[in-house]
């Protein structure tokens, strides 16, 4: 691993009205994420960025477009991007949701819920082994924020997602922002979500802002964290032990400084030192 060893410590997602200062700065965070995406393309400067950027920190791919729940087959060109990224830049982690965005060619620009099914879970496992034996190792998978439930569904979410894990042996990302909304949104105990994980699975965590909506919370990733998913994360934290956490913002981006402030708490928390902290104050 180039630059710095990876440790299980807190990073940023990183977004490109940040790219320049972070270069600049170069930040003491653990690793970065990326959204594959973002860097799909053959050449050009953001290539060259994540060319100098992997020389500092380990790096997190993060796909949201490979929709491994999707009843379409693999696409292929989105798969050989992915592998393409993996292959030059050997990231620390590889990630994709646990959702689907396409049906019949047609691609919705969201993370879309799956039905907690036997047959959804043996075809979602089946898609996993594709991506990983293209990939040549192990993925991580992501619960989704959500805002209906499928009626369909013969197994609740953290039955779903550990048996997913179990039986493909991928890994998980454990996003503790998107545990609590679905949490409230669907009126389950978060507790019990933790309490369904198998620690050998959870290699990651995610930590984002929420807001309120008018039939619940959205996972808007344009708000602090909030002070019950801090405290979520330290009880995750405290049954799993530290593992590499990304905070993630995307929309109403603040400054580089109040997201680097938002990785230090999680610090904090990973290092065990969160009964002297508060959830971080912050100015837009």
């Amino acid at each position: 691993m180039a630059g710095r060893p990876p440790r299980p410590g807190a990073g940023i997602g990183l977004r490109a009205p940040h790219h320049a200062e972070v270069e600049r700065r170069a930040p003491d965070v653990a690793l970065l994420e990326v959204h594959s995406e973002n860097f799909f393309g053959a050449g050009g400067g953001e290539l060259d960025l994540l060319e100098r950027l992997r020389a500092r920190y380990p790096l997190s791919l993060h796909g949201v477009g490979l929709s491994l729940g999707s009843a379409d087959p693999l696409a292929e060109r989105h798969l050989a991007a992915i592998e393409r990224l993996v292959r030059r830049f050997e990231p620390l982690l590889v990630s994709e949701h646990l959702s689907w965005s396409s049906i019949d060619g047609r691609h919705a620009n969201d993370l879309l819920p799956l039905p907690f099914t036997r047959a959804t879970l043996d075809h979602v496992v089946s898609r996993i082994d594709a991506v990983q034996e293209r990939l040549g190792r192990r993925i991580l998978v992501e619960n989704i924020a959500s805002y209906l439930e499928f009626g369909e569904s013969t197994m609740p979410e953290w039955e779903f997602v550990a048996a997913v894990a179990r039986q493909s042996g991928c890994a998980i990302l454990l996003d503790v922002n998107n545990v609590y909304v679905n949490s409230v949104n669907h009126g389950f105990d978060a507790h019990a979500y933790l309490a369904a994980m198998d620690p050998a699975t959870l290699a990651e965590y995610h930590l984002a802002g929420h807001e309120a909506g008018p039939f619940g919370l959205i996972d808007t990733h344009a708000a602090p964290v909030a002070p019950d998913v801090w405290a979520l994360y330290a009880e995750a934290v405290a049954r799993f032990g530290p593992r590499p956490t990304i905070v993630e913002w995307d929309a109403k981006l603040p400054a580089l400084d109040v997201l680097l402030g938002e990785a230090g708490a999680a610090e904090a928390i990973l290092a065990g030192r969160h009964l002297a902290v508060r959830a971080p104050e912050h100015v837009a």
